[in-house]
């Protein structure tokens, strides 16, 4: 299984295509066009099987605030809601539905417990995106402790056969102990890479959107310079999406290419140009 540990994960989908199957997750502002560049192809493996196939697609987002959508101004301006419109546009003919099983102020621990039981029912998630790691950072918790609940939640979805993308930590200007909050950051990658489990590291993407410009990021934030605003989930949800598109897009086997190739007749004289 290939892993990811940083977000953009832009390759192989043309222009063209993204911007038709994901205009339903951009508000009237456009999202920055530029994403750090990705480390390697998500692999999910349970959902590009059922999208080849044309079946069901259930995706399960769970977590905080971040997931519930709070600083949002309406529930159809939430991540969740978003991504699904995406989906389901760029998927056309396979029915897609993201249950959004957020709840604000949770911890992991919390969240693991709702977790086990959606996956211990008869109908699992094909894909979970587990959007975890916030409030441990900020309330004080364990940093052994949370390694525990990350790898604990790695295992419930393995163990149910569900594919699994780890979205990390909101960026914020306010962040009170940097230090520690960016080890909880840094937990969430080494755990997940330790698993082969792909991150969306929303760490980076906002923090980026403040390098680039502090303005930028302030127009991604709500009222409370904490949350996400409109803007932002609609380019979370736009950023994301490209990262599941991308990872359940055939791509071209290069050995056929090269085997095409060689088949191909060359010409009888070949010129070659100096200069």
């Amino acid at each position: 299984m290939l892993r990811r540990s940083h977000l953009g994960r832009m390759a192989c989908l043309s222009a063209a295509l993204l911007t038709g199957h994901l205009a339903a997750a951009r508000p009237a502002a456009a999202c920055p066009a530029s994403l750090p560049p990705a480390v390697e192809r998500m692999s999910l493996a349970v959902t590009e099987a059922h999208v080849a196939r044309r079946e069901a697609v259930r995706v399960l987002a769970i977590g905080s605030s971040s997931t519930e959508g709070i600083g949002a101004s309406a529930p159809d301006r939430t991540y969740p809601h978003l991504l699904e419109q995406s989906l389901r546009a760029a998927w056309r003919g396979t029915p897609v539905a993201v249950t959004n099983a957020g709840i604000g102020g949770e911890t992991a621990d919390q969240t693991l417990a709702r977790l086990a039981a959606a996956l211990a029912q008869p109908v699992k998630p094909d894909l979970v995106i587990w959007q975890v790691g916030t409030n441990d950072a900020i309330t004080g918790g364990s940093e052994a402790a949370f390694r525990g609940r990350l790898e604990q939640g790695i295992a419930l979805v393995r163990a149910a056969g569900s594919d699994l993308i780890i979205l990390d930590q909101q960026y914020y200007p306010a962040i009170p102990d940097h230090a520690r909050y960016e080890r909880f950051v840094g937990l969430v990658a080494a755990v997940a890479s330790g698993a082969e489990v792909p991150v969306f590291s929303r760490y980076a993407l906002m923090k980026d959107w403040n390098r680039q410009d502090p303005g930028l990021l302030a127009g991604m934030l709500s009222s409370d310079r904490f949350h996400m605003g409109d803007q932002g989930y609609a380019c979370l949800a736009q950023a994301l999406g490209r990262d599941i598109l991308d990872a359940v897009t055939t791509r071209p086997d290069p050995l056929q290419a090269v085997a095409r190739a060689k088949r191909q007749k060359l010409p009888d004289q070949v010129t070659l140009k100096r200069g």
